[in-house]
């Protein structure tokens, strides 16, 4: 008996982030190799016309789900004003706001007047509310931001749906330190989300050691492995330049995964998995 084929969601992250980042995910959204991304609006290259070489994408079919890539991490600077806690007029480093998170130190009005910010700037841009929203960093998962996340997108984004990072029970490794954690910060945030009647992916894959140097072709085939239908993949395509580096050390990988997606070896794996991704609507 055949598999039924499952389909599922690759998004790539940080649209807005660099020029580079911005037109290697507009290439792969036309030649159909992605079916989403999430949109860095508090990123000093994003701008209109980012926004509408993005959109234009989808102006006669659409071709890919567009989502809000909520950032709360420097070395970005908020939309809002009176946001806190700031450094030299950025957000925290990532450590940093974790441990303000864990210890419940942050303050909720801050953070959801600057999630709101966020989100009304890609409803400014865009004309309409996101499909989706998600983290930079996976911050929206954080105690305290999930809150003020959860609670922006159940008030001014309800049709929305948003990225939880728990993986499926059979694609789970235990040695992967990073996911776990991951897993484990998607618990809280599922059942806040349910409670709140705000839709979530069914599962999550793509997090891997971001320093460990991966041959990303022999990688990709894992995020598969137990995906069920509906599942998410994140993923960075970019092509590098000056203004990605001065913002982000995410740099050459980001080049790998961008030629892998491009090529036919990732149609292969695609198919051997029985799997295709999900037609936006």
């Amino acid at each position: 008996m055949t598999a039924q084929r499952r389909h599922i969601w690759l998004c790539a992250d940080d649209y807005g982030a660099a020029p580079g980042v911005s037109a290697a995910i507009r290439e792969l959204i036309s030649r159909r190799r992605i079916n989403a991304t999430s949109v860095m609006v508090a990123a000093p290259h994003f701008d209109n016309k980012e926004a509408a070489a993005l959109a234009r994408l989808n102006s006669s079919e659409k071709r890919a789900a567009l989502g809000l890539h909520v950032t709360l991490t420097g070395p970005l600077r908020p939309l809002s004003a009176h946001f806190s806690p700031l450094r030299h007029g950025r957000f925290l480093p990532l450590n940093a706001m974790l441990r303000l998170a864990t210890a419940r130190r942050l303050r909720p009005e801050p953070l959801a007047n600057e999630i709101a910010a966020q989100l009304q700037k890609f409803v400014d841009v865009f004309g309409r509310p996101p499909d989706f929203l998600d983290g930079h960093q996976h911050i929206h998962l954080f105690p305290q931001v999930r809150d003020a996340f959860l609670k922006v997108v159940a008030e001014r984004a309800s049709t929305a749906w948003v990225r939880q990072c728990g993986r499926a029970r059979r694609g789970r490794r235990l040695r992967d330190h990073k996911a776990l954690v991951l897993d484990i910060l998607s618990l809280g945030f599922r059942r806040k989300a349910r409670k709140l009647g705000i839709a979530v992916n069914p599962a999550f894959a793509g997090s891997y050691a971001f320093k460990s140097r991966p041959d990303y072709a022999r990688l990709f085939p894992r995020f598969l492995s137990g995906l069920p239908d509906g599942g998410l993949i994140m993923c960075h395509p970019g092509v590098v330049d000056t203004a990605l580096k001065s913002l982000d050390s995410l740099t050459s990988l980001r080049e790998q995964e961008f030629a892998y997606f491009g090529s036919d070896a990732f149609l292969q794996v695609l198919a051997e998995h029985n799997v295709a991704l999900a037609r936006p609507h």
